[in-house]
């Protein structure tokens, strides 16, 4: 992956020292937190935030999502009903096999229909979230400014997040923090949200590698410096792989993709004898992008000195598309001209 699970990034907010009640990062998540019958303010509007405002309702007093933008959210059904029908009448795998594929399409159609048809995607996701509001003069917390898959779409299993607007347990404040208070926050526009708990629901810090530091022949090799060769290898760097899924899709597809080609690699070094690969780029083919720069997130600007770069043209460019990668990692030939292979 790609963050630091041991700190989550944390904002310093103005008089956070003088608030009265329990301020808590999701990833320091307290064991044992009581907070039924509680007051609670969720500072964020990710995937992290949307999980917590619905699930945290269900005991809280009462639960505000406070976010400084909206985020496009998208209802999914959180039980399959069409794979349990399939599961009566045909094998488990046939059913798990159909709904992957189904699955992946579905995926797949909707980013190239947000590509290629911005406001009509827009529309229809704005749509889905207006027919799930009791209250229309909610609308504009769910109306973000920019285009469908400049960022990640929030999902929100059976619109379980509607369902405790709907029912008055919880509410969203679209504004800036001007400071925390004794008993609360206060807005920029004045409004002053009570809290007995503060999760400050901000994100993670990225970290490529893991935290590791590369280091050839005793020269230092910062990690911003090198290319990524088809999301996979590094480039100038010996017998360095690293899976990394994608950003516009499911995770583990690009990381199935790049640990088959990882096995590819091995197997035909090993049938040949080599015991290094090293990609080599003789074209000059660095840009400034980092390997994530089809996103424009916050948590993505801030490492942009903490991620790998991508090239301007393959197989240095990262393409976070499925189809294609299938061909480039499976398919195409081991030694195109760019890998470089030594023996012992």
């Amino acid at each position: 992956g790609y963050y630091n699970y041991d700190t989550g990034y944390k904002p310093k907010f103005v008089g956070e020292e003088d608030f009265q009640g329990q301020i808590i990062h999701p990833q320091h998540w307290p064991e044992n937190l009581d907070y039924s019958g509680k007051r609670i303010v969720v500072i964020g509007s990710g995937a992290t935030a949307v999980t917590l405002v619905p699930a945290m309702a269900e005991k809280a007093a009462h639960v505000t999502m406070l976010q400084r933008t909206p985020s496009y959210i998208f209802t999914v059904p959180a039980f399959d009903s069409i794979s349990a029908f399939l599961r009566k009448v045909l094998p488990e795998s046939w059913v798990y096999s159909f709904a992957r594929k189904r699955n992946i399409v579905l995926q797949r159609w909707i980013y190239k229909a947000a590509k290629r048809w911005p406001e009509k995607v827009r529309k229809f996701l704005l749509w889905t979230v207006r027919k799930s509001l009791n209250d229309q003069s909610n609308m504009h917390h769910f109306t973000p400014t920019y285009a469908p898959w400049d960022q990640r779409i929030c999902a929100v299993p059976d619109g379980d997040l509607f369902k405790a607007l709907n029912a008055g347990h919880a509410s969203v404040v679209t504004d800036h923090i001007e400071t925390f208070t004794q008993t609360g926050i206060r807005t920029k526009s004045g409004v002053e949200i009570p809290a007995d708990i503060i999760v400050s629901a901000t994100g993670l810090e990225i970290q490529a590698l893991g935290g590791m530091e590369l280091d050839i022949d005793g020269e230092t090799k910062p990690v911003n410096s090198v290319l990524t060769y088809k999301s996979v290898l590094a480039e100038g760097v010996p017998n360095a792989a690293w899976v990394f899924g994608y950003t516009n899709a499911p995770w583990t597809l690009k990381a199935d993709l790049a640990a088959a080609y990882i096995c590819r690699l091995l197997k035909h070094m090993d049938a040949r004898g080599y015991e290094v690969a090293v990609p080599r780029d003789t074209e000059n083919s660095a840009s400034d992008e980092t390997m994530m720069g089809g996103l424009n997130s916050g948590y993505i600007l801030r490492a942009s000195d903490r991620l790998p770069r991508q090239g301007k043209q393959a197989p240095w460019r990262v393409m976070h598309h499925y189809e294609n990668d299938q061909v480039m990692l499976l398919k195409d030939p081991i030694e195109d001209g760019v890998l470089e292979f030594k023996n012992a």
